[in-house]
């Protein structure tokens, strides 16, 4: 969703704040804004439609504004098109009080109506204008900026990070916490916030966590936490191990094509993380071997790629371990009114670890008192701490909207935990599960070699660049391929794709096809070759044009195909790892070819913390 960020200390603030809302772009790049504290006294707010750079271009990289104190924003739109006016920071009339807001205010409405029978007026179409002029109420009711803020808390619903100055404290600023993410760095005498760590990591790696219904203020090199109770918090900083390097590009063209190229190193860190003299331990995570035997079925909620994964997931935990799985998107989780039995275990896979239908599936299945697992990427993240126990990824910052490295690093994290659940569960010998973790350790080498041979794929993307449809096909772990394929080619591109379970092609999806559409299909499951040619030579011979990918060795295919592409071969159990890569890299140069901007896609987010 938006970005937030905040600085009060001894140096210009602006610089500071611009630089943070650049590591926050991917959050959102509808609008951007800054307020400062200005030299006399009152607040100057400076914000515009379109991507940061124009606010940049407005305020000389920030230098025109001279405060030592301030906030910006780097706007989603969710409430009110884009526009200057809908744009943060907001304000109240007489611009004593500002605001940067991120999330959903869900009783917009009855809040509005309650400030115009007090008198106020609106001049956007904003639910953060409604949360600053209640704010504002609070403020002139009590006179004491902590008391406002918890009034806001107390009396709002829906989600929210916000931060807000008051004139009449300056060189300060107030934050409060529900089900949005928030973080504050303090070093010697200087205070930052941000709704995400890349933003300050520069300059600290010593990180609050503000807590749901938590207010903070911040002090030049001072933070103080509060409960709604308006007691004082004692609060632990959290230490971040990610390089500065992981949020530049890093000479790369963009932040995708850097993070594909990382995905080798975050596999195999990843992967190390779990295993200890040969074997897999998860007891760190707080899952031990006497917990996983217990288990009698999974549940498995996420979104998007993240729930790709789960499906990945799911053909390979039934097929190791021979517990029943259930994959259901998260948005939807709640909504068939899950059964969960005793021994259920239910896994919540997130990149950022606050991506909100998510962890509303999790606490949906704490109330049940079912036991629950998250596969997550970020220290501290809501999930992470909600969770019983934690598997964590180490792909450091993502930053491209469009997964990549993240997607990796569940994938290898789903495969650990389905082989320790096979193993603890006696479903395979001492043998086979040496293959399986020597299997997963020659994973990130075998990644490393298909993005090293990527030449035919860019001259294949320049070919297919103005297809308007193309259509993914696949049957068991590929068609979980296909779904990742198919998005991360729709992201991008704007090429509507679809992908399909290639058996059911004949069950409607193949009227579809006529003469030079564009089909994919994956093939690099053994047992199902012949059935997944046969899909192949059922959409060619109604004209369809087909990129097969497919396991090294497999040269058949080579007739029943326009364009192939070979991926290394590993135990068909872990071929995802593999199969996804050429379609990353094909859906990047597709993008590139047409000149759309690959790591901000329009309309799109990277953490999505509202429902």
């Amino acid at each position: 969703m938006c970005g937030i960020v905040g600085y009060t200390g001894n140096k210009q603030a602006a610089p500071i704040l611009l630089d943070g809302l650049s590591k926050l772009e991917y959050r959102g790049y509808d609008s951007a804004g800054v307020a400062v504290k200005g030299t006399d006294g009152k607040h100057e707010v400076v914000k515009t439609k379109g991507r940061l750079r124009v606010l940049s271009d407005m305020i000389n990289g920030g230098k025109a504004l001279k405060s030592t104190c301030g906030i910006g924003h780097t706007r989603w739109a969710t409430h009110g098109m884009p526009s200057v006016t809908n744009a943060h920071p907001h304000h109240n009339d007489d611009q004593s009080i500002v605001a940067v807001h991120n999330g959903i205010i869900e009783n917009y409405v009855e809040l509005k109506e309650k400030l115009l029978g007090k008198g106020y007026t609106f001049y956007s179409e904003t639910d953060t204008e409604i949360a600053t002029k209640i704010i504002d109420y609070y403020y002139k009711k009590w006179n004491n900026p902590v008391e406002a803020m918890v009034s806001f808390t107390l009396r709002v619903r829906g989600s929210y990070a916000i931060a807000v100055m008051f004139e009449d404290y300056p060189e300060e600023i107030y934050v409060a916490r529900k089900d949005s993410p928030l973080v504050v760095g303090v070093t010697d005498g200087e205070t930052f916030l941000a709704s995400d760590v890349p933003a300050i990591l520069k300059y600290t790696r010593s990180i609050y966590y503000v807590d749901n219904m938590e207010i903070a203020r911040l002090e030049k090199g001072k933070a103080t936490f509060y409960n709604v109770d308006r007691k004082v918090i004692k609060k632990k900083t959290k230490t971040i191990d990610w390089d500065v390097e992981a949020a530049e590009k890093g000479g790369y063209a963009h932040f995708m094509m850097k993070e594909m190229h990382e995905q080798p190193s975050v596999v195999a860190n990843t992967l190390n993380s779990f295993i200890k003299d040969g074997k897999l331990d998860l007891g760190e995570a707080g899952l031990t071997d006497a917990q996983l035997a217990k288990i009698d079925n999974i549940q498995i909620a996420a979104c998007g790629s993240a729930y790709h994964v789960g499906v990945v997931a799911k053909y390979v935990i039934e097929e190791l371990a021979r517990v029943p799985v259930h994959v259901d998107v998260a948005s939807e989780f709640r909504y068939r009114n899950p059964i969960f039995n005793k021994n259920d275990l239910l896994i919540v896979i997130s990149q950022s670890g606050e991506t909100a239908d998510t962890l509303a599936a999790l606490r949906g299945a704490k109330e049940s008192g079912v036991k629950t697992l998250a596969i997550v990427n970020v220290l501290g993240s809501s999930i992470a701490r909600e969770a019983d126990a934690v598997l964590y990824t180490k792909a450091g910052p993502e930053i491209s909207v469009a997964t990549t490295k993240a997607y990796s690093a569940q994938l290898i994290v789903a495969y650990v935990l389905a082989v320790q659940l096979a193993r603890v569960r006696g479903k395979i010998d001492d043998g086979r599960y040496s293959a399986l973790i020597a299997d997963m350790l020659a994973i990130p080498s075998a990644i490393e070699k298909i993005l090293s041979d990527d030449e035919s794929l860019k001259w294949f993307a320049t070919k297919i660049a103005n297809r308007k449809d193309v259509f993914f096909i696949g049957r068991g772990i590929d068609y979980a391929v296909s779904l990742e394929g198919s998005l991360k080619l729709k992201e991008i591109s704007y090429i509507h794709s679809e992908a399909y379970a290639a058996g059911e092609l004949k069950h409607g999806t193949i009227s579809l096809i006529e003469d030079d559409t564009l089909v994919i299909g994956l093939i690099t499951q053994p047992g199902l070759v012949e059935k997944s040619v046969s899909n192949l030579v059922e959409v060619k011979s109604r004209g369809a044009y087909i990129m097969g990918v497919t396991s090294s060795g497999n040269y058949s295919i080579e007739k029943n195909v326009d364009f192939a592409v070979y991926v290394p071969t590993t135990d068909p159990l872990f071929a995802a790892s593999l199969a996804v890569i050429p379609l990353q890299l094909l859906s990047y140069y597709v993008s590139v070819t047409k000149g759309l901007d690959v790591d901000m896609p329009r309309n799109l987010a990277k953490c999505v913390a509202v429902e």
